[in-house]
């Protein structure tokens, strides 16, 4: 059995939209599917990691095609250039005003028509037995949708996070004829699709108002992640997040309780470190030093996969930052499965949001607080601060193993071959 999969993101791109797909790809020839992939030739990825490209799975078909992205002239002065500050990249005024009106879904859209010209003429000498496209960007569903249309082929999409009510979509400062069109094109997407496929329950229920059908399997971690478990543990009181920082996470009163702290305990403020691995937006960095945190603050930018994992497993506390806006249910980062794996106790900061209460409450993995609940975010840090300074700070993670990428493809593929059955 193949499957077409259409994704931007791929390697030698970095970050987390590659992680989802090339997971999938790795282990789907482990139950019987051969995936093709359809990428882009010349991206003006964000954010590259070259390691990533070793594990492109040996042998798989990969299709390239070069896409034109007005991003490169809007955004980025050197299209070679490693892009710094991506956390800040829905700041730029009227740059953001333009990419929000003027290229919907996505600036990707330009890729649209050629590739459906390029993969109509595959298919016909190629047989596929399934499509399937996974956005953002979304306009990979808008070539899904077409090849679906012309030659009958099931089709699965991949929604890893939602599409109209996209958290950073207000930064774009939409008109009305922008936000409709976006509704408008999602619409058709979740009725045309014979299957719609998320990465949590909240998102399933939003789109299972339009959608024939929709399945979760939500993002998770891979073996790399429980082979380096050597390292040891920072001497320090290390509170590290992983990966981007956007404004919406802005974690004001925890930033406001740790100054508090250090006021209040001497020993605190020695032993404090906070570590930044990955894009901060500027807000962020502002309220560190808003309230005299630079000094323990530890800014190490983007680095690989495999560095961000000894990170993680070095850290005394992992923090975990949703979004903190309307609708959050449903939002879970994928760094959340992997730090689940590195067994030091998580500290997530997030709006209400049932799915990541019950991963964490099931997973024994940590504490999840409510952004405005002061009390609850110094109480979680001084805990762990004591438990530190006795050398007990641990936690036991339990009934992780559901969470491996193995076991989520092996759910893929039923759901795959079931749509054809």
């Amino acid at each position: 059995m193949k499957a077409l999969i259409i994704t931007y993101y791929w390697p030698p791109a970095g970050g987390s939209g590659v992680q989802r797909w090339l997971k999938f790809a790795k282990y789907l020839q482990d139950f019987g599917i051969e995936p093709i992939i359809y990428t882009v030739d010349n991206a003006n990825y964000p954010k590259e990691d070259i390691s990533l490209v070793d594990e492109i799975p040996k042998g798989i078909m990969v299709l390239k095609q070069p896409i034109w992205e007005p991003t490169d002239v809007l955004f980025w002065k050197k299209k070679n250039q490693q892009k710094k500050d991506i956390s800040n990249s829905t700041n730029s005024g009227f740059l953001s005003f333009i990419r929000g009106n003027f290229f919907v879904p996505d600036p990707k859209i330009f890729w649209v028509k050629p590739s459906i010209k390029y993969l109509e003429k595959y298919l016909k000498d190629h047989k596929v037995d399934v499509i399937i496209s996974t956005g953002p960007p979304h306009s990979m569903h808008l070539i899904a949708d077409k090849l679906h249309q012309k030659t009958g082929i099931k089709w699965l999409a991949d929604f890893r996070d939602p599409w109209s009510n996209l958290y950073y979509n207000k930064d774009f400062k939409q008109l009305n004829f922008a936000i409709n069109q976006n509704k408008k094109l999602e619409t058709k997407i979740l009725k045309n699709a014979n299957c719609i496929l998320t990465v949590s329950n909240s998102l399933k229920e939003e789109f299972a108002k339009q959608a024939k059908r929709v399945e979760v399997i939500t993002n998770g971690f891979d073996s790399e992640v429980l082979l380096s478990d050597s390292n040891e543990l920072d001497k320090k009181f290390t509170i590290s997040y992983i990966g981007l920082l956007p404004k919406q996470s802005n974690p004001t009163l925890f930033f406001k309780v740790l100054n508090e702290i250090c006021h209040q305990n001497k020993a605190f403020k020695n032993d404090l470190k906070l570590n930044f691995i990955g894009d901060i937006s500027d807000e962020v960095r502002d309220e560190i030093q808003n309230n005299n945190l630079v000094g323990n603050s530890n800014f190490l930018g983007y680095v690989s996969h495999q560095e961000a994992i000894g990170f993680q497993k070095k850290s005394q506390v992992l923090l975990l930052l949703i979004p903190n806006i309307e609708n959050a249910q449903g939002i879970l980062t994928g760094k959340l499965f992997e730090y689940l794996t590195a067994n030091r106790p998580i500290l997530a900061i997030s709006p209400p949001n049932k799915d990541l209460q019950e991963i964490i409450e099931n997973t024994n993995a940590g504490t999840v607080v409510n952004y405005n609940d002061e009390q609850k975010i110094k109480e979680t840090i001084e805990g762990f601060y004591n438990q530190y300074k006795k050398g007990s700070l641990q936690v036991a993670a339990k009934n992780i193993e559901q969470y491996h990428r193995k076991q989520l493809t092996k759910k893929l593929a039923f759901i795959i071959k079931s749509l054809n059955s």
